[in-house]
């Protein structure tokens, strides 16, 4: 604040408006295998028709990964997936053996682009499906309409006029010439029909610094790679130009192009795409890209689970959720665990393997699941539908609500239990924090419990306080950035105090917590504390504890008994029962 040397008025401007903010809670995280879609990349999808759009339908290998990232976005419409691939599978391309191109940073920083010998086009993700995909090119030189005799190309229905000429580089000063682009599922792999068109680029330029009105790139090669969904550029047509008859790396079309093409158009068909089955230690890898809680936000991180006789991808949900400590990771036993001749022996067996954590959330069976897109049924491990409970409870309620029971905990789309536990079963299942999943005549399956996979007991062996903590503690936390480089004296401490309580007010009215102390002042921001540029606040909190167990006691009495007589008032006058 500056200083007045001279008479004078100073305005000035103090934010006492403090706040916490809302966080998220119900962000789903997921690994898995599927056809399609970048790989180790996070893509935020909403519904299941945009996981099918954006990972391709699921075919008999990858249904199960499908179904489980599907069972999620039953009940909530924010999922990150990250596809998890084995490196030997290929991006099929329009010449040679296929290659791999994993996503955006891989084709960037692996690719030699316009090398020799290079295909012109490769799929943009990798695996068999990519063999479906076929690329046209009609230049200025080819038919278009059936005008110079020839037959007209066959898309040109689809766009308004013959690709003509555009200004070229002002380097150059020429004209060069434009292009159509479309690209066709020749297989019918993507659209379920031979011959159809997914996309198309219409007069696009072979100039290298050429733009569409709105300033975006004409150019061919940048437009394609930025727009498309199905292909990579990866080097110039050696058709395109007959001066040279080929490009050198990294070469623009130049202005003496000459169309050696007199057909209707350029066609590349792409081949050798294949898919290798996706190990556990791929689906670890894929998980790895959720490690960064500053950069990634997730709240509920679940798998498709482990292959019979493995627990890896459960200690790699289990070591993600302790590193991130901002999360709830859901993991199951293999799904033939629970469909065996004793299944509760078998699920307590498997889970004796893996850690325990307040940050894991455990269930007890396998559930069936219909594929419609294969016409079949499929077993498929409870995590993603357990996870997608909390999910729903967010939003019908609140994180610190139990997501089990019959009010928030029925399970969607379920056809069939692995087996549906008796009360003896739930018995020893519950004391070693696996949650039940029962069905009752009338209501269907349901979760059945609500414990973290904590061994030692405390409140954070529910899964309703775990959430409520990590609540608090991310909306919190974000309140205290705002301290950070402020000078540590009472008017920050005061401030920091004026944002929480609020905050922790408003949440004790939204029955997550019945009581609460926020301690921020001199008593815990000592001298020594302060010197060593420090800033403390102890908040404690009293959490609400949910239902497990209930004691109905029906007592009969004579006719002529009071019933204060038998149990006395309370301090309203009724009787205590």
């Amino acid at each position: 604040m500056s200083i007045l040397v001279s008479p004078g008025v100073q305005v000035q401007e103090l934010d006492f408006t403090n706040v916490v903010p809302a966080v998220s809670t119900s962000i789903g995280g997921y690994a898995g295998s599927f056809r399609w879609g970048p790989v180790e990349e996070i893509r935020t999808v909403s519904s299941e028709k945009e996981l099918a759009l954006t990972f391709g339908t699921p075919d008999a290998s990858t249904a199960r990964s499908f179904l489980t990232a599907a069972s999620y976005l039953k009940y909530s419409s924010n999922l990150k997936v990250s596809r998890a691939l084995n490196a030997t599978s290929k991006n099929a391309t329009s010449a040679g053996s296929g290659l791999l191109i994993k996503n955006a940073t891989s084709y960037e920083n692996d690719i030699d682009l316009g090398g020799s010998g290079a295909s012109v086009w490769a799929a943009r993700c990798p695996g068999a499906l990519g063999n479906s995909i076929a690329v046209e090119i009609c230049t200025a030189g080819d038919a278009f309409d059936g005008t110079s005799g020839q037959a007209a190309w066959a898309y040109s229905g689809l766009f308004n006029s013959a690709p003509g000429t555009s200004a070229s580089a002002a380097s150059v000063g020429a004209t060069l010439d434009e292009v159509h682009v479309v690209v066709i599922d020749s297989l019918g792999h993507f659209s379920g029909t031979a011959g159809t068109v997914l996309e198309r680029f219409a007069f696009l330029s072979l100039a290298s610094d050429a733009v569409a009105v709105d300033g975006t790139s004409q150019y061919y090669q940048t437009a394609i790679n930025a727009r498309s969904n199905y292909i990579w550029w990866l080097n110039h047509p050696s058709e395109l130009n007959a001066t040279t008859g080929t490009l050198g790396a990294g070469d623009a079309i130049e202005t003496d192009a000459v169309y050696t093409t007199s057909d209707t158009a350029l066609t590349y068909a792409l081949a050798n795409g294949t898919d290798v089955a996706v190990t556990a230690g791929n689906t670890v890898t894929a998980l790895a890209v959720f490690n960064d809680a500053e950069t990634v936000d997730v709240n509920l991180v679940f798998t498709a689970g482990d292959a019979t006789g493995s627990h890896t991808v459960a200690d790699a949900v289990i070591a993600l959720a302790e590193l991130r400590r901002d999360i709830v990771g859901f993991i199951s036993a293999p799904v033939e665990t629970s469909l065996g001749a004793s299944p509760a022996a078998a699920v307590i067996t498997y889970f004796n393997q893996v850690a325990g954590s307040s940050y894991i959330v455990k269930d007890s069976t396998a559930v069936k699941m219909y594929d419609k897109y294969n016409d079949s049924y499929s077993w498929i491990t409870a995590a993603g539908h357990i996870a997608g409970l909390c999910a729903r409870t967010d939003t019908v309620a609140d994180a610190w609500f139990s997501p089990a029971g019959s009010t928030r905990g029925l399970l969607l789309g379920v056809t069939k239990l692995g087996y549906n536990p008796i009360a003896a079963d739930r018995d020893a299942l519950y004391k070693l924090g696996i949650n039940p999943i029962v069905s009752f005549p009338g209501t269907g399956p349901m979760l059945y419990g609500d414990k973290t996979a904590q061994v030692k007991p405390s409140a954070f062996d529910r899964i309703n306080v775990r959430r409520l903590f990590l609540v608090l503690e991310k909306a919190i936390g974000l309140a205290g950035k705002a301290q950070l480089f402020e000078l540590n004296d009472e008017f920050t401490r005061a401030s920091f105090r004026g944002a929480v309580e609020p905050y922790l007010r408003d949440v004790k009215g939204r029955r997550g917590i019945t009581d609460f102390r926020v301690v921020c002042d001199s008593s815990n921001n000592t001298g020594d504390i302060i010197d060593r540029n420090e800033f403390r606040a102890d908040i404690y909190v009293k959490p609400a504890h949910a239902i497990n167990f209930i004691t109905l006691s029906f007592i009969a009495t004579r006719t002529g008994v009071s019933f204060s007589e038998v149990v006395g008032t309370g301090s309203s006058g009724t009787p205590n029962l």
